[in-house]
């Protein structure tokens, strides 16, 4: 699909046709990024924000179990 640059005030805009936000799952609503390269511009969907304590923990519905690990070193670390 090919579409047109235009300006739009003081900046330049696209139009997004219905079918490629659709397949690109994105809305009005949605924040994006915008990534540019050499010849390139890729928009898409920005990573959501993080979720509260209570969001989190929303779908939690068992018991928590702590479990004992043991740390090794795998390169320069140095433990006290």
């Amino acid at each position: 699909m090919e579409a047109n640059i235009q300006r739009w005030g003081n900046s330049s805009a696209i139009r997004l046709p219905k079918p490629i936000l659709k397949t690109a799952d994105i809305t009005e609503a949605d924040t994006v990024q915008i990534v540019a390269r050499k010849n390139v511009i890729v928009i898409r969907k920005a990573a959501p924000e993080h979720l509260t304590f209570r969001e989190r923990m929303q779908g939690f519905a068992g018991e928590y179990e702590p479990e004992e690990i043991v740390a090794v070193p795998v390169g320069e670390e140095v433990f006290w």
